[in-house]
């Protein structure tokens, strides 16, 4: 390209190259600045994979605590050292990227995490290759293979998973050998995450040992070396004349303990598949028991060793039992539900009668008594296949309720304006687990108002009249009010009974 000879013309063509050489200024950084950032992911995961390492290790140590053996103490021993062998490998390279970092000029004003020189590459190749840090870094990597491999016994397979090592130079290469390869005229910045992938590589080979660790510790076949005598009944409570069933087997039975033989009392019982049948008749009443004997020759001793336990069950007679749901007396006006059950014996064989009360069947062993005449004679029989028997109980009228001034109130001083708001006298069941409800027919009610003399009326039914009314509207501080004779009905009830009275003094 000529020269131009306008002034004009060479001042554009000199600031274009001026422009050229700082864009090219700026991508150059940008690389620079990629190689951090490739570093820093690689650190996030390492941190990962050191995770998973963990979790691995504390599942090989549950493992080898479960099944303590030889083998087991041995391969959990391997997976330690081959984390130990794993994190020396990761601080020897943590130490020689502090020092980099040092000759690189340290922190830069920027970034505190990126070093001031990062495209020097006369450091790298004066540190790497001249005073032979690279030499020592590729004999550390030989040694922390060789040993991880030596935790396998050399395994071909586990050999050829692990990443961490020298890798081959490729074809057509001028280096001489793999430190100038990695390290010769590398810019600072470049190094990092080469020493972060060794890093990484390292950890990635502690994986593959301890993933071979916990493959052997599954291939191992458990032994059973401990047996407990177990027995499987039908039931442990029979009835008198009914048989006792029983399956009796060894808990911790395996197919290699095929030459187990098992007694009942003295007697031989046949064994199948480590399951031997028992049957024995039950005869008188009570707790009983049977010695159960069982003899195992250990596979791998030869050793036969005995194992014996008693066993217990109860025998007892067919019976009938009434349980009342709510309260242990019925009730005149509501419905007394009741549960009737014989053991050994379905609720569709019951028979179920009453004297002196009704009894309906509402399926499934409930049954609802209701009752009319307060008496001491009733009586609920049950009746099922071999056995009979009669429960005598209480019938009572419901219980006397208690008066109340609109529902909550009860005898007691009281402000005239919630006073004046009372519209009604209740009479109340508390502490009553039916579903019952009584009213109030009428009471006698007296007004004495302050220093003057007293107005009575008679009011029927449970809601004020008019002349009450009235007559509750004029109350003020001082006076007093009487429901006197409150009378009222029941479920069941004849005739209406007498619950007493209320007396209010306005406050």
């Amino acid at each position: 390209m000529s020269i131009p000879k306008e002034p004009r013309q060479l001042m554009i063509n000199l600031m274009y190259l001026v422009l050229t050489a700082l864009l090219a200024l700026n991508v150059s950084a940008e690389v620079m600045n990629a190689f951090f950032s490739l570093d820093k992911g690689m650190k996030t995961s390492r941190n990962i994979v050191e995770n998973n390492n963990n979790a691995m290790m504390s599942s090989i140590s549950a493992t080898a605590t479960s099944y303590p053996n030889e083998k087991n103490k041995d391969l959990e021993a391997k997976s330690k050292e081959a984390q130990r062998i794993g994190e020396d490998f990761v601080k020897y390279i943590d130490g020689v990227r502090v020092k980099l970092f040092e000759i690189a000029k340290g922190p830069s004003r920027d970034n505190p995490e990126i070093p001031q020189d990062i495209r020097n590459k006369d450091v790298t190749t004066n540190l790497f290759i001249n005073e032979g840090l690279g030499t020592e870094i590729r004999k550390k990597i030989e040694d922390t293979r060789s040993q991880l491999l030596t935790l396998t016994n050399n395994d071909p397979d586990v050999a050829k998973s692990l990443p961490l090592e020298i890798e081959a130079l490729p074809t057509g290469t001028n280096m001489k050998n793999w430190e100038e390869f990695k390290f010769k005229q590398m810019p600072v910045a470049a190094v990092f995450p080469i020493l972060g992938k060794m890093q990484s590589d390292a950890k990635s080979s502690t994986s593959a040992v301890m993933n071979w660790a916990a493959n052997q510790m599954g291939k191992l076949e458990i032994k059973f070396d401990a047996f407990q005598p177990a027995v499987s009944a039908e039931k442990s409570y029979i009835i008198q004349g009914e048989k006792y069933v029983a399956d009796i087997f060894l808990s911790a039975y395996s197919t290699s303990a095929d030459n187990v033989s098992i007694s009942v009392n003295g007697s031989g019982v046949p064994v199948k598949e480590g399951v031997a049948h028992y049957e024995t008749s039950a005869s008188g009443l009570g707790e009983k028991t049977f010695n159960v004997s069982i003899n195992v020759k250990n596979p791998l001793t030869n050793e036969t060793k005995n194992y014996s336990k008693e066993f217990k069950y109860e025998v007892g007679q067919r019976s009938v039992a009434v349980q009342l749901d709510k309260m242990n007396v019925f009730y005149i006006g509501v419905e007394n539900p009741i549960s009737v059950s014989a053991a050994g014996v379905s609720s569709n064989d019951l028979k179920v009668s009453a004297s002196g009360v009704n009894v309906a069947n509402k399926g499934g062993g409930h049954f609802i008594v209701t009752a009319t005449t307060p008496n001491n004679d009733a009586s609920i029989t049950v009746a099922a296949p071999g056995v009979s028997q009669t429960f005598k109980y209480r019938v009572k009228r419901i219980p006397d309720p208690v008066p109340m001034l609109g529902a909550k109130h009860k005898s007691k001083q009281m402000g005239n304006g919630e006073f004046k708001a009372q519209s009604f006298v209740d009479a109340v069941l508390e502490s009553f687990d039916f579903d019952a409800r009584c009213e109030v027919v009428g009471f006698e009610f007296t007004y004495l108002p302050k220093r003057q003399d007293p107005i009575s009326r008679t009011n029927g039914g449970k809601r004020f009249s008019g002349d009450v009314s009235e007559l509750v509207g004029k109350a003020k501080p001082g006076d007093t009010y009487f429901f006197d004779d409150i009378k009222c009905k029941c479920p069941g009830d004849a005739a209406a009974r007498n619950i007493g009275g209320l007396a209010f003094k306005i406050k």
